[in-house]
């Protein structure tokens, strides 16, 4: 059996998908769950201010884990809106959310949101911005749907901030190069500013936080990296299936000598419409 496992944008926007057996499926799902991505969620989270009653929109909302945690805190009186392309990433979650009657699944872009305007008091999209062919129409999208004093939070990697050892330099060059062809945008924290006023916001704010670790964790994101860097690289013909294997292996053997270090910041970012 052969699963799609991506970001929904990967999905969505990016020609060449990254496809898994089940055993990395499970290590992802694992990772989705685990400490290092459970705080990058909550960094969207607390930034939501969330309210009982409010309605939220979670753009990009992939396999729901975040859209289940928003309509927690919202109530009976609230309201969230999972937005996402992919029917591999919505199926998974309608079953996560089923038991909050106030969620809404719907097939839809980031670009072309299936809101009303005006319809949300709150939006939220994590690692959507960094893959979208058109960021500043996706803000234009938010702007719309968002009611006078609403807040969009967004949450995407900074790509040139990732610092790993690695014995290789040269082998780890041509797999971060193979990596940069995922994305199609590495700097959305430096662009936001300007996007976001010329879009019409206001009250801008940007705040980075790192990951930065010495171990290797099966729950954590460098694992996981691992995982879809090698797994990307190898599938779409930047690198020999060997060759990333072997820096995968690399890597493994150096978290075991304790010689392992990974760093990668993201950021956090957000807006509210007048």
């Amino acid at each position: 059996m052969i699963t799609i496992i991506s970001c929904s944008a990967w999905i969505c926007y990016n020609q060449n998908m990254l496809k898994f057996d089940e055993e990395t499926t499970r290590l992802l799902e694992i990772a989705y769950q685990g400490g290092d991505v459970s705080r990058r969620r909550r960094m969207a989270f607390d930034a939501l201010y969330l309210s009982e009653g409010d309605t939220v929109v979670d753009i990009g909302c992939g396999n729901g884990l975040m859209t289940e945690e928003i309509a927690r805190a919202v109530g009976a009186a609230g309201r969230v809106i999972g937005v996402d392309p992919s029917e591999d990433m919505r199926a998974p979650a309608s079953t996560r959310c089923a038991a909050f009657p106030t969620v809404q699944i719907k097939d839809g872009l980031a670009d072309a949101l299936p809101i009303q305007d005006g319809g949300a008091e709150k939006a939220v999209a994590v690692q959507v911005l960094e893959y979208l062919p058109d960021i500043p129409a996706a803000i234009g999208e938010v702007f719309r749907i968002l009611r006078p004093g609403g807040r969009f939070v967004a949450v995407d990697t900074g790509f040139k901030t990732l610092d790993w050892f690695s014995e290789d330099s040269v082998r780890m060059h041509r797999m971060l190069a193979a990596w940069d062809h995922h994305y199609t945008e590495a700097r959305v924290a430096a662009l936001w500013p300007s996007l976001t006023r010329d879009a019409g916001f206001a009250a801008i704010e940007v705040a980075p936080f790192t990951f930065c670790d010495v171990t290797l964790r099966p729950d954590g994101i460098a694992f996981m990296l691992m995982h879809l860097m090698s797994r990307y690289a190898s599938q779409n013909g930047h690198m020999k299936k060997a060759e990333a294997k072997a820096w995968f292996d690399e890597q493994v053997e150096l978290a075991r000598q304790g010689r392992f270090f990974f760093s990668l910041t993201y950021y956090r970012m957000s807006a509210i419409k007048p």
